[in-house]
């Protein structure tokens, strides 16, 4: 009779959660150790604690890291709909909203940690919390798992799921890269993705705060190289809302490659400049006797207007509106369009929702999420480089490889 496998996963976040019920599930003796008092902390606050579930639309394109391709494999054999099932028989109803975003109907990310900790415990999974892993070694067969309290654990298998290093008050704060690299793994270098971007720009407090639907288009080499559209918000530091985000890891990117990089923001991105301009003549035609800031009033915000008219070099906002040269007209007319912002950083690990950089994946297999290196090492979810976009993508990455880890865990 086989003997009956010890799994050790360490890291008890979305990922980890699923591998230890997958590698329960596969006939193993699993142990889940965690370092917060609690496991699945970081689930409580995804989604705005909705928790998105996942996307229906998860495919490469939503996905980055050196090697995107990485995921075809382990969302080939637990997809999506793979996904859906498993919740659905834990108990979680699920609808799906705007972009394909999957929530539970609950509205309750607290609801997906229960079912999750309901199987945990059905299961029979050892789950130890306020449980620093500080040491992981392999000797011949076995690996040897040392925690900061002494605790030591030894075990067939390990499945390695300690997150990055966004939300550091979740418990991933990257400690778990250096264990990774005393066992002769590369960590490609690591930094936030889905954070705020922080600008070069003397009057940000003065719209700090002040929100409009439009279009951001990242700039390199005065070339648009990625776009997105929604609710974007000036900030004392920057600028945030859902567009920024998601452009926020190629402006990340680029910076760690000390690439200068702008965003460009068209606040009346419905129409073409040209469109823009005949719209500003007209309103200024039949407001001539007002001011020019009175006459912009009830086109776009109030608060940016001051600013609009500073960059198109009118320092007199208080002139009357018939006064304006074709040429003033034409400056405004083009910062609404097209206005740009030198990105000169992003926000820290505190504000990130996901990493980018990892655990390299050409040292990983990626039909079993097992290490190259040393036999019986499995990673899942985030300590891997492989990060998504904004709207349940990375939570779908997270469900899928501790499946896949987990079960390959047991059962290898």
């Amino acid at each position: 009779m086989k003997k009956q496998k010890h799994v050790v996963v360490i890291g008890g976040g979305a990922s980890g959660i699923v591998a230890a019920i997958s590698a329960k599930r596969n006939g193993a003796d699993v142990t889940l150790l965690e370092r917060n008092s609690r496991v699945g902390k970081k689930i409580l606050a995804t989604g705005n604690g909705r928790c998105n579930l996942t996307n229906i639309n998860s495919d490469i394109n939503f996905y980055n890291g050196q090697n995107p391709k990485f995921i075809y494999s382990t969302f080939g054999q637990f997809g999506i709909q793979e996904t859906l099932s498993f919740f659905e028989k834990l108990g979680i109803e699920y609808k799906v909203e705007a972009n394909g975003k999957v929530f539970p109907m609950s509205d309750q990310s607290s609801s997906v940690l229960d079912v999750l900790l309901y199987e945990l415990n059905h299961l029979g999974v050892t789950i130890i919390t306020d449980c620093y892993v500080t040491e992981l070694k392999k000797n011949k067969r076995t690996f040897l798992v040392k925690s900061s309290d002494n605790k030591t654990f030894l075990c067939d298998s390990v499945v390695f799921a300690t997150g990055g290093k966004s939300m550091p008050s979740s418990g991933s704060d990257g400690s778990g890269y250096e264990l990774i690299k005393k066992l002769n793994h590369t960590i490609v270098p690591v930094f936030p993705s889905l954070v705020q971007l922080i600008l070069q720009c003397d009057f940000l407090k003065r719209i700090d705060g002040v929100k409009f639907v439009g279009r951001a288009d990242l700039i390199v080499n005065k070339k648009s190289c990625s776009t997105d559209r929604g609710d974007i918000l000036f900030t004392s530091y920057g600028i945030s809302g859902p567009p920024i985000l998601q452009l926020s890891r190629k402006a990340g990117e680029f910076l760690q490659n000390n690439k200068e990089c702008y965003i460009r923001l068209s606040i009346l991105d419905t129409m073409t400049e040209d469109e823009i301009q005949k719209r500003l003549e007209r309103r200024f035609e039949d407001n001539s006797y007002k001011t020019i800031f009175e006459s912009m009033i009830g086109l776009v915000n109030k608060r940016l207007i001051p600013v609009i008219l500073l960059e198109a070099n009118i320092s007199n906002q208080n002139r009357l509106a018939s006064t304006l040269t074709k040429l003033e007209k034409k400056q405004i007319a083009s910062l609404l369009k097209k206005w740009d912002f030198q990105i000169i950083g992003t926000k820290d690990w505190n504000n990130s929702q996901a990493t980018a950089g990892g655990v390299n994946t050409n040292e990983v297999y990626s039909d079993t999420l097992e290490s190259k290196k040393v036999e019986g090492l499995f990673f899942s979810g985030e300590v891997l480089d492989i990060d998504g976009q904004c709207g349940g993508f990375n939570l779908q990455w997270a469900w899928s490889s501790g499946m896949l880890a987990g079960r390959n865990a047991a059962t290898l």
